[in-house]
C-alpha cells in the first residue's frame, strides 16, 4: 500500500477547499461571443466558477434549478424572455440567487425599475472584469452591489418620488440598536458580521432589519440603504 506524499495531500485538500468556497455563476446573454468573452476574462479569479450559459431568459429559467448558481449575470434584451421578466421570476421563486444585470442600457428608468424588481446590482457591458468580480463577491456577501453609476441614479430616483415637506411630528426616531444595525448594513456588513460586532444573534439582526424594512416600506437591503441616505438617518 502506497501513501501519498504529504505535499500531495496538502495540494488535494487545498484544491478541495477552494472548490467548495467557489461562487457558482451563470451568464445569460443572446450574444455567444460576449458570453465567452466574460467567462474568459473572469478565469483569472479562481473563487468564481461559471456553471452554465444561457442564450435567452427561458433557457436560463430551465437550467437554473439544475445547476443552483449563487449569482446570475443577466442581459436585459434577450429573445423569448427578457432580463426584466426573468429577474422578477428569479427573485420571487429563488430568493437565494442574486441577479446582476449586465447590459448596454444606461437609461435611468431601467436601473431604477430593475433594482425595484429585486436585482442585486446593475453593470454596463463596458465594466472592467475586476469590478464584475467585486460585484459578484459583494452580492454574495451582502446581498447587493452599488457602484457610483447606480448610486447616482437611485438617489435621484428616490428624491424625485416626492418633494421634501418638513414635518417635525413625523420625525423618524431609531433606537440605538436599530441605528447601529442600519449603519452596518449601509457599510455592507452581513448579518453574521453584524451579530459578531454587536454581540447579538444573527436572528436578532435579521429581525431588526425586517422591522426597519416594514417601517420604511422597502423590500430589501438596497431599499434600507437608500431610505437611510434619502432621509439622512445616519450621522
Amino acid at each position: 500500500m502506497h501513501s501519498l506524499p504529504a505535499s500531495s495531500g496538502i495540494a488535494i485538500f487545498t484544491k478541495y477547499m477552494s472548490e467548495i468556497n467557489q461562487i457558482k455563476v451563470a451568464i445569460a446573454d443572446d450574444h455567444k461571443l460576449f458570453r465567452k468573452g466574460v467567462i474568459l476574462s473572469m478565469r483569472q479569479y479562481t473563487n468564481i466558477k461559471f456553471v452554465f450559459e444561457a442564450e435567452n431568459g427561458e433557457e436560463l429559467l430551465q437550467q437554473l434549478p439544475l445547476h443552483n448558481p449563487d449569482v446570475i449575470l443577466c442581459d436585459l434584451k434577450m429573445p423569448v424572455r427578457d432580463g426584466i421578466d426573468v429577474t422578477k421570476q428569479i427573485t420571487k421563486n429563488y430568493p437565494g440567487v442574486r441577479v446582476i444585470i449586465l447590459t448596454m442600457y444606461e437609461d435611468d428608468r431601467f436601473v431604477g425599475h430593475l433594482m425595484d424588481c429585486g436585482a442585486a446590482g446593475y453593470l454596463l457591458k463596458s465594466t472592467d472584469p475586476a469590478e464584475i468580480k467585486k460585484a459578484i463577491t459583494d452580492v454574495v456577501k451582502t446581498g447587493f452591489y452599488l457602484n457610483p453609476f447606480v448610486n447616482k441614479i437611485l438617489i435621484k430616483k428616490n428624491y424625485s418620488k416626492q418633494k421634501f415637506n418638513p414635518n417635525l411630528s413625523s420625525e423618524i426616531v431609531l433606537s440605538d440598536r436599530e441605528k447601529e444595525v442600519l449603519t452596518l448594513v449601509c457599510m455592507e456588513f452581513t448579518a453574521a458580521e453584524i451579530s459578531q460586532k454587536m454581540d447579538i444573534s444573527a436572528r436578532t439582526v435579521e429581525a431588526i432589519k425586517d422591522r426597519l424594512m416594514e417601517r420604511f416600506g422597502v423590500k430589501n437591503s438596497v431599499g434600507l440603504v437608500f431610505y437611510a441616505m434619502k432621509n439622512q438617518l445616519l450621522d
